[in-house]
């Protein structure tokens, strides 16, 4: 790397680090504030509440590293225009997009790690945050708190394969069922009911016990007939995972929500519930679409930032450092405003889900190019 890219990304970094240090500062303090009377009656240690806000930190960071990113760029190149240092580089024979090769860098990697973050932290963020409090804190008589409850009155279709189940319940910690209930077409139309006390998902197989099997004929109006009986017995013909069975439970609550295109939606559940539902409505299917890509899309705002903050930042000529902020805060209410009417209109049918999922970074990227090629 040369001396050049070091001094610049030397100038960049600190200033993104105290961004990013301000504003966790700032978000921890105003939900602490909100929070504190819960932890005071849960009588929840300083070193609980800290692993509290390590483990919720991930939810920040979507909306934070780009927002902290764009402020430190504009920042860093604002001094170096001030200092005239932009013109010397240039006068020098560095084009533009020399100079930003390593702030380009820092773009693709944070793009790449806010990526990883969203995925496999940031879901389920608050949840494991509210069970840590769950565990470890006590409630006001001093008893440990009741553990965390199961999901109840379950309800499962796979249409892929044609099985509906009825779960009364599911504890998705332990892997485990009371009372299941496996619909399932049988031979010549006849549906199978297949019926257990409990069961466990164990070595990528569910293992039933005091499993029972019903057949019906559906040209009589006979009750269902048993036909098989076992004290144990495994289903490998059975191909739901218990991750299968959390998406459907996850994508049938946001699906609820007033404002559902604001779901956090994991691609692993998404692609898990449109491989079990292939015949979605049609609002199911704009709305699921536009989740799947805007959680593609999302992270890519941190390598977009970096193309806005170039032309906006390394303008030759004295500026007022603070012009930086203004204009940071200008360029996030827009991209913001641009995504909110995209995902709503995506969400509603009235845009394709790719454009839905896109539109803020490509035509955000688009005009960060169009000022580059004006900058002189």
């Amino acid at each position: 790397m040369r001396l050049l890219d070091r001094y610049l990304l030397r100038e960049l970094l600190s200033p993104l680090a105290y961004c990013l240090g301000g504003f966790f500062i700032f978000w921890t303090s105003s939900d602490l504030f909100e929070r504190i009377d819960r932890f005071k009656e849960a009588h929840v240690g300083v070193p609980d509440v800290v692993r509290y806000y390590v483990i919720r930190a991930p939810e920040f960071l979507d909306v934070v590293l780009p927002v902290a990113l764009l402020l430190a760029l504009l920042y860093a190149l604002t001094q170096h225009a001030r200092n005239n240092e932009i013109t010397a580089m240039r006068a020098a024979g560095i084009s533009l997009w020399r100079l930003a090769a390593p702030y380009l860098l820092i773009g693709l990697l944070a793009s790449i790690g806010l990526f990883v973050v969203n995925e496999k932290f940031a879901p389920d963020a608050e949840e494991r945050a509210d069970a840590l409090i769950s565990r470890t804190g006590r409630r006001p008589d001093g008893r440990s708190p009741a553990p965390q409850a199961v999901i109840r009155n379950l309800g499962f279709m796979n249409a892929r394969d044609g099985h509906n189940w009825a779960i009364k319940e599911f504890n998705a910690e332990t892997l485990t069922m009371l009372n299941p209930l496996i619909v399932s077409p049988g031979t010549n139309g006849a549906p199978t009911w297949f019926y257990a006390s409990s069961a466990v998902y164990s070595n990528g197989v569910w293992v039933f016990f005091n499993a029972r099997e019903y057949r019906s004929d559906p040209a009589a109006e006979a009750s269902p007939v048993p036909t098989l009986q076992f004290p144990v017995l495994a289903r490998p013909d059975l191909k739901e995972t218990p991750e299968e069975i959390r998406s459907e439970v996850l994508i049938n609550q946001r699906a609820g929500a007033r404002r559902r295109h604001h779901a956090e939606l994991p691609l692993s559940d998404i692609r898990s519930y449109l491989a079990l539902h292939p015949d979605l409505t049609p609002a199911t299917r704009s709305w699921l679409y536009t989740r799947l890509h805007s959680r593609i899309a999302s992270p890519w705002k941190c390598f977009v930032v970096v193309l806005i903050a170039l032309p906006f930042g390394a303008s030759s000529g004295r500026r007022n450092i603070f012009a930086g902020v203004a204009g940071s805060i200008g360029i996030c209410l827009a991209y913001f405003t641009v995504m909110e009417i995209s995902q709503a209109a995506g969400t509603a049918g009235h845009l394709p889900a790719w454009i839905a999922g896109w539109l803020p970074n490509l035509s955000f990227a688009l005009i960060a190019l169009w000022l580059i090629h004006r900058v002189r």
